[in-house]
């Protein structure tokens, strides 16, 4: 199989790895592959060409019906070798080519004489080997076989049965639940993994019956299960039924006993088991937890760090919801804070400030202020979130614990890092009000050195809200107004706004504030710009403002939602709706959930796609269409600066197709009104036009809609369209803007524009190609192969294909390497009908730079295969 990556060499300052495999290609190794039909057999070069196809297999490559059967008939030419290691690599290549490679079956002769045969390595690979390629009909025939294989003496074989009855029980229950008896016997065995596949395999098979689940572990944990594995499925059975049972204490209780037990055995893993199962016992009390504590407690101190990790994570399970039987632990967790192990030094961190009482909360930080240095980002994220609780659990330590967040805030860190202390220090302002003046300072002192857009915007914002009801708001001015000379035109747009907030809401600085903001009139950004204006106006700067304090307030802290509508009204201020939100003050905290911060994302801009749904809803004549499944970007039929700017888009439904020409009038000394296009359809035989939206008047430099819905087949319908521009043309005077009142007819030639099939599927990505690609039918996928012609890259040919079929490049293969001579390109998208569509397409470049794609799709619905295959060839 695939080996691990290794270094080039023993240079530790040439950090690059390679891999074995690295640049091999199914072409080549399907070639290697005829080495298995050779006379004279060469066992070492065999065992490498299976090596490169199981590794091809598992990087999830596919092979076709054809290519997988051919292999595998060369491969049981290979049951003629001897070779112990060489048949061991047939077994697995066999095992891997059974779902893709026909007559499989062929090979069950070959395979049930090593089941027989006195190897035992052999038979066991055998057994694992024809379960997998077994259907209902063979399985019964071998049933006695694989029965003696249960009970055999050889572990080896025994277990080989055991996990193949696991496995044939999720396609053939019945022939498997007629083994009980033999897995029965099994479970009795002396050897270990035995034991332990026999009694996964027995619960299994009794897993719907409950009462039978009861009698199993009943009758288990009154006898001897030697297997410390098989104990521990045994205990996580167990508490399966204590969780179940329906019973009183009373009839639990031998249970709860034998688990108890259980902390008393030889092996470390079952002691764990036991004392974790005890602990997450429902209603567990603290006399039952006791002895369970203790064992985890002599696990603190143990040599093993993974005893030691798995201990203080249960610990910190624990703590959550037992914390003072905990407490006993605390000075062993002490001693694991410098435990060479971060993780377990993390989880030991935060159990103690779980578990601490409020007199321990100053030794903790001095211990954690050395420590914090040593971890990673992921670390300190889990220690900033246990400070937080516990400063809203001891709101009295919110000095030393606030100091301690403000300390680590100005250290090095990565972005994630640093969000979390700056929601810890807002969720301390909001919930503890002594804390806020302190807090509100130390936000401030971290934004004069913050590197992050983000979080700075948030402070500032913060600050507009929470500052100005502080004691001495002025403090804060200085602060936001060094935002405005030293940050990038985001931060300097938020610290604008902060001021008018400031000034909106203490009267006693609203003249500084004008002062500042006639400032920044000056910016060089003219988004900062206009915010000045526009809070110098809102605040009364300006003699002439007539504003309330209310509407000013409302203004700078509402939220404006103005619907984006077509109307011929002018627009008018005092329309505009206007919804104040209050900010919402963080609520307690309820176990296992997070407290709101600055981290909460508003939600994102609406799409383009929305958009023109919303626009064309609106339209009567468009409203009965149904809902949009795509809008083209737009399609120039113009020139660059010619009088007329105009570009379509097309908005596809499932059974019409609008036309949206947006039209540019760029002369000054002209009114067009009654603007429409002429679409000659006679190229297009499959649609007809069934209505037009006029647009009653273009200005100059004022764009405009006009709209033309055809009527078409809900299959695939493609054609060409001619457009012709008409439109009255009244004469403008530039110096009065008058128009003339009379207009003459005239018409302008727009260029032609196609409706293609590529206009029917829409970019669509999938988070996993390789499971979206299995979960499609391959009885729906078709295969192709084409000619692409002399391209100077492949990149060029992977963007032309890419472009032509209107479909979303997936998991990053729209990139490829420099001077690649083969690339495979993930495709995904939506076709119309919302029929989901993946393809894998395969290019190659030859030394003459001719280009050849094998392209395979597949969907839920063949003819949309098809259809996918039509694009590329009419492209």
């Amino acid at each position: 199989m695939a080996q691990p990556l290794v270094k080039k060499d023993d240079d530790r300052d040439d950090e690059a790895e390679y891999s074995p495999f690295m640049g091999i290609e199914k072409g080549a190794v399907l070639q290697e592959a005829r080495v298995f039909n050779d006379p004279q057999l060469d066992a070492r070069r065999c065992s490498q060409v299976i090596t490169k196809l199981l590794y091809l297999l598992n990087q999830g490559e596919s092979f076709t019906k054809v290519e997988a059967t051919e292999v595998f008939f060369a491969v049981t030419k290979l049951f003629q070798s001897k070779d112990t290691g060489l048949r061991r690599m047939v077994y697995l290549i066999i095992k891997e080519l059974s779902p893709c490679a026909d007559e499989v079956i062929i090979v069950t002769s070959s395979l049930m004489k090593d089941m027989n045969s006195k190897t035992d390595m052999y038979r066991a690979n055998a057994i694992r080997v024809l379960c997998r390629i077994t259907d209902g009909t063979l399985l019964t025939q071998i049933e006695r076989y694989l029965k003696q294989a249960i009970v055999d003496k050889n572990p080896v074989v025994a277990s080989a049965a055991l996990v193949s009855g696991i496995h044939l029980l999720q396609t053939n229950p019945e022939i498997v639940k007629r083994w009980s008896n033999e897995v029965q016997e099994a479970v009795q065995s002396r050897a270990a993994l035995v034991q332990f596949h026999a009694l996964a395999l027995l619960h299994q098979i009794r897993q719907n019956d409950r009462l039978a689940v009861s009698k199993l572990v009943t009758s288990l944990t009154r006898g001897t299960v030697r297997s410390p594995l098989a104990q521990c499925l045994l205990i996580r059975y167990t508490s399966q039924v204590i969780r179940e049972s329906a019973s009183t204490q009373t009839g639990e209780r031998p249970f709860y006993d034998f688990l108890e037990s259980c902390l008393r055995h030889k092996a470390e893993m079952v002691i764990f088991e036991a004392a974790r199962a005890i602990t997450e016992l429902s209603g567990v009390t603290s006399r039952e937890l006791t002895p369970a504590i203790t064992v985890l407690q002599l696990f603190l101190s143990s040599s093993k760090p993974v005893l030691r990790f798995a201990a203080v994570r249960t610990l910190n399970k624990v703590a959550m919801s037992h914390p003072l039987a905990v407490t006993n632990c605390n000075i062993d967790m002490e001693s694991l804070i410098s435990d060479q192990n971060r993780s377990i030094a993390t989880l030991a961190i935060t159990t103690l400030l779980k578990t601490g009482n409020e007199s321990s909360v100053d030794r903790l930080m001095k211990q954690i202020t050395n420590f914090m240095s040593d971890i990673a980002d992921e670390f300190k994220i889990v220690v900033v979130e246990a400070i937080r609780s516990l400063c809203l659990k001891y709101p009295l330590k919110y000095r030393s614990l606030m100091n301690f967040l403000s300390n680590i805030l100005r250290e090095e860190g990565g972005f994630e890092y640093k969000k979390a202390i700056v929601d810890s220090i807002v969720i301390l302002i909001r919930d503890i009000p002594d804390a806020k003046e302190s807090g509100l300072l130390h936000l401030c002192e971290f934004i004069e050195d913050c590197e992050f857009t983000y979080l700075s915007t948030q402070i500032l914002h913060f600050l507009g809200i929470e500052g100005p009801k502080t004691s001495d708001p002025s403090k804060y001015i200085r602060y936001i107004y060094n935002r405005v000379h030293l940050e990038n035109a985001t931060v300097r747009a938020s610290a604008a706004s902060t001021l008018a907030k400031f000034g909106a809401m203490v009267d006693s600085l609203k003249p500084r504030v004008f002062v500042l903001l006639r400032r920044i009139l000056y910016d060089s950004d003219d988004e900062v710009r206009d915010r000045a204006t526009l809070y110098l106006s809102m605040l009364g700067a300006d003699e002439g403002a007539v504003e309330t304090d209310k509407d000013v307030k409302d203004f700078l802290f509402g939220l404006l939602e103005v619907p984006l509508e077509p109307s011929e009204e002018p627009f008018n201020i005092n329309s505009v709706p206007r919804e104040v939100k209050s900010q919402p003050i963080a609520e307690k905290k309820a176990p296992g959930k997070k407290p709101a911060g600055l981290g909460v994302v508003p939600s994102g801009p609406t799409s383009t796609t929305d958009s023109y749904e919303r626009l064309l809803s609106s339209i009567p004549e468009f409203a009965s269409f149904g809902k949009l499944f795509k809008s083209s970007a737009p399609v120039e039929l113009t020139e660059a600066e010619t009088e007329y700017e105009v570009n379509v888009v097309k908005h596809v439904f499932d059974g019409h197709i609008v036309f949206q020409y947006n039209c540019t009038n760029t002369i000054p000394e002209q009114l067009l009104e009654n603007v429409i296009v002429v679409v000659d359809a006679s190229e297009a035989d499959d649609f007809s036009q069934v209505a037009t939206k006029p647009l009653r008047s273009l200005p100059y430099d004022s764009p405009g809609q006009t709209f033309v819905a055809f009527e078409k087949p809900e299959s695939v319908a493609v054609g060409k369209f001619s457009n012709m521009l008409r439109f009255i043309v009244k004469e403008v005077d530039p110096s009065t803007g008058e128009t003339d009142d009379d207009g003459v007819e005239d018409e302008y030639q727009l260029e032609d524009f196609e409706v293609v099939a590529a206009d029917y599927v829409k970019k669509v990505g999938v988070s996993n190609f390789k499971n979206a690609w299995e979960s499609m039918d391959p009885d729906n996928e078709h295969v192709d192969e084409y000619g692409l012609g002399q391209r100077e890259s492949l990149t060029e040919a992977v963007n032309a294909v890419i472009n032509l079929l209107g479909l979303q490049p997936c998991e990053g293969t729209e990139s490829i390497p420099s001077n690649s001579r083969s690339h495979t390109c993930l495709l995904s998208g939506v076709f119309i009908g919302n029929v989901q569509v993946v393809a894998r397409a395969q290019f190659g470049l030859d030394s003459s730079k001719e280009v050849a794609m094998k392209l395979a799709v597949r969907s839920d619905d063949a003819t949309v295969s098809s259809a996918i295959h039509d694009i590329v060839g009419s492209g």
